[in-house]
């Protein structure tokens, strides 16, 4: 049976315990019950810390509940955020239950007692240094910052937490920041805020600025090609999506990964076209 299926059938929140195991269990309503009862005669060997499905489980809620509890924190969740999180459901294909259980966990991350440093440090410790997955994790939460045009101070803010959280050095939030504006496509519906805040310019093109592709690889504009080359390399191998799904990523979210590699790969054509390399 595959993680949905264990998740589902109740009784996985028990063996996660903590603040998203609450969530969990919260969710499943009946089923949890039912679920911890069939664990008092099933091995939950399987289901130990650190196992691929309990991680796909954990990335799956904690990725929901906080993207909710992001949509809320400027005061108001608005319809392009809602649409935004409907987005990310549509390209995983969820099915109906599935979708309920994303929508509960959205809602319950609007709520006001929602601990977001609890959850996103159980999300760490259940990730076990796969740093690959953590920035994939925030990476979806920029995406759903942005839906509705720019960024919010408040929003940047619980990012910036998010990440100290994650124990993320300072320079990566931005790195990713630019990642995933590289993908936003121009629109009539979006406008984008930047420069601390301020609104500027209708929502960014897929294609990437050279500075922002310099930026996004993390390399200097003076750097040799080996060392543009190098990390363009990195950065592939940490969004390649059958390696996330092996370390823990719903395959659900195997798309998005994928979108991700398409963008990098942008930023290192853009480098090369600037600099003269073939």
């Amino acid at each position: 049976m595959n993680w949905w299926g264990k998740l589902l059938g109740g009784g996985f929140g028990f063996l996660i315990g903590g603040p998203i195991g609450a969530m969990v269990g919260a969710v499943l309503g009946h089923n949890f019950d039912s679920g911890l009862k069939k664990l008092q005669h099933e091995s939950d060997e399987d289901l130990s810390p650190g196992t691929q499905e309990r991680v796909q489980a954990t990335f799956f809620t904690a990725t929901f509940a906080t993207m909710g509890h992001l949509a809320k924190v400027d005061g108001k969740v608005t319809k392009d955020e809602i649409k935004m999180a409907e987005h990310i459901m549509s390209q995983m294909q969820l099915t109906a239950e599935q979708r309920r259980v994303a929508i509960d966990l959205f809602n319950q991350g609007k709520s006001a007692d929602y601990d977001l440093r609890a959850v996103v440090e159980q999300f760490r410790i259940e990730c076990r240094r796969r740093t690959n997955l953590m920035r994939m994790f925030v990476e979806i939460q920029l995406h759903a910052v942005y839906a509705d045009g720019h960024m919010h101070p408040a929003e940047r803010e619980m990012l910036e937490e998010i990440c100290g959280y994650l124990k993320f050095p300072g320079f990566m939030l931005r790195q990713m920041e630019i990642l995933v504006r590289a993908g936003r496509t121009t629109s009539g519906s979006g406008q984008s805020r930047e420069n601390g805040g301020q609104r500027g310019s209708r929502a960014q093109s897929s294609t990437v600025s050279v500075a922002d592709s310099y930026a996004l690889l993390d390399v200097d504009t003076s750097a040799e090609q080996a060392a543009v080359k190098r990390a363009y390399r990195k950065l592939m191998s940490q969004h390649h999506p059958d390696k996330l799904v092996s370390k823990g990523l719903p395959p659900e979210m195997i798309r998005l990964a994928t979108e991700k590699t398409q963008h990098i790969k942008a930023a290192y054509e853009v480098i090369k076209e600037h600099r003269g390399w073939k």
